[in-house]
């Protein structure tokens, strides 16, 4: 098969075109560096002529609300356009879990909005909701310490390696679509407090984390289940404690 990763020189997607390139399929890195851009349209065409699937595992460049959401309305909205004139047969949208229940985060709004504009489109289609990556762990502390004290919810979280979300994207794209959700997680639930203090200690890191269930997560308040998958959900199987010792 040839499949398309929108995002595919990044930390999911270069692992998703390794992938599929070690399981015989022809996989296409796109990316701005790589002369294809979603956001101007620019290389998509000829890309995706002939694609049999196209997987968007793309990152806004900003976290900022209007920017996320720019991003993802116009990169969405060409994608679909492209993939609908190429006759693409299978569109893999990563996105996040939780994030039709922390409204009040507006990268997941923004979210929710592509999800939408995919599901709208008429393609065959599977949106991938993954949880939080582990490599993602210190971005988080950064975003919530103030002298030195890293402040965030007691909500629940499931962390996952982005190796695994990779394998299961990749799995996922060769497959029969969905036309629905799919969602990924880690083997283990925390506290994302919990979880990030593991990470901070496992780095020796200095910085103290406090749990506060008033503390938001990117603007969302958390409770035990919000950024939690549900029981049918592809379970990774890296643990937190070996990612750390790798």
């Amino acid at each position: 098969m040839k499949v398309v990763v929108i995002g595919g020189t990044g930390l999911v997607g270069s692992t998703v075109v390794a992938r599929l390139g070690e399981h015989g399929h022809e996989a296409v890195a796109a990316a701005p560096s790589t002369g294809i851009d979603a956001i101007t349209g620019k290389g998509l065409a000829e890309a995706l002529r002939g694609a049999d699937a196209l997987v968007d595992v793309s990152r806004s460049p900003s976290f900022t609300e209007e920017d996320v959401s720019a991003f993802f309305r116009t990169a969405t909205a060409n994608l679909v356009r492209a993939a609908q004139d190429a006759g693409v047969g299978h569109y893999v949208a990563l996105s996040v879990v939780g994030a039709d229940r922390a409204r009040e985060s507006g990268y997941l709004r923004a979210k929710v909005v592509q999800e939408g504009l995919v599901r709208a489109s008429g393609l065959r289609h599977t949106v991938v909701r993954a949880t939080q990556f582990f490599e993602f762990g210190g971005t988080i502390a950064d975003s919530a310490t103030a002298d030195g004290v890293v402040t965030l919810p007691d909500g629940g979280a499931q962390p996952v390696a982005a190796a695994d979300v990779a394998a299961a994207v990749a799995r996922i794209a060769v497959g029969a679509p969905h036309d629905g959700l799919v969602e990924v997680g880690g083997p283990e639930v925390f506290t994302v407090a919990d979880w990030v203090r593991t990470v901070l200690a496992a780095r020796h890191d200095p910085r103290t984390v406090v749990a506060d269930p008033r503390a938001r997560y990117f603007g969302a308040l958390l409770d035990a289940k919000t950024l939690v998958p549900g029981p049918d959900a592809l379970i990774g199987e890296v643990r937190l404690a070996d990612w750390l010792s790798r």
